[in-house]
């Protein structure tokens, strides 16, 4: 394992045309791993075309997604961010130097959308009663779920986060602050999503529908 390396985990699905994007955009000093869940489009070779590392998880999920990158990862710090292309890789430098620097053992990411429209009523609406629950039940310090995070890969395995749908991040947040975890947060822009792609969260009533589902079932 590379002790300063920080790999970087793309959970994705049908981001072709993200991909094509936002690769040439990561700084070389991340190790970039695509992890190909179910695409139907070209996300896995557009990947490889790009110099990134593909890994293939069958189980649907997020979560499942966000833990065979976890997995794969051999750098002593691991990043997530989603590979739609609504996220900027220079925000990530902040959050990898708070854990690094001792400041943190998970810095996260609160989103700050860039226009109208970027972030839908029903996706934020949610993402708000979610937030709202778990700094009045557990004192999480953070305004939002993580969507962009840093933190020690084997740290992050001894967890145990076990959800492995869209739950995953409430679990993960939940089980940091239980174990005593310092946190870091910074404001992170939010960009449209590439042109081609579709969020299987914000990008309808069912999505987020089933995503609120997940976020209940973990919820304790």
């Amino acid at each position: 394992m590379s002790r300063d390396r920080c790999d970087l985990v793309l959970p994705c699905r049908d981001e072709g045309p993200a991909l094509a994007g936002l690769l040439p955009r990561i700084p070389e000093s991340y190790a970039v791993i695509v992890v190909d869940n179910g695409s139907q489009d070209d996300t896995a070779q557009v990947a490889r075309d790009l110099g990134a590392r593909v890994v293939t998880e069958d189980q649907p999920g997020y979560g499942a997604a966000v833990h065979a990158g976890l997995e794969a990862a051999t750098g002593e710090y691991v990043a997530f961010m989603d590979g739609d292309g609504s996220f900027d890789p220079a925000d990530l430098a902040a959050l990898l130097d708070d854990v690094r620097e001792g400041r943190a053992d998970l810095a996260v990411g609160r989103r700050r959308p860039t226009s109208r429209g970027v972030w839908p009523w029903h996706a934020r609406a949610g993402n708000a009663l979610v937030v709202a629950w778990l700094r009045r039940r557990i004192g999480m310090p953070a305004h939002d779920i993580a969507p962009m995070r840093v933190s020690r890969r084997q740290a992050l395995l001894d967890l145990g986060v076990r959800d492995r749908a869209f739950g995953y991040p409430v679990e993960l947040m939940q089980r940091a602050v239980g174990a005593g975890w310092r946190f870091s947060e910074r404001d992170v822009a939010y960009h449209p999503r590439a042109a081609g792609t579709r969020s299987k969260v914000s990008g309808s009533l069912v999505g987020s529908a089933r995503a609120a589902r997940d976020f209940a079932r973990v919820l304790r």
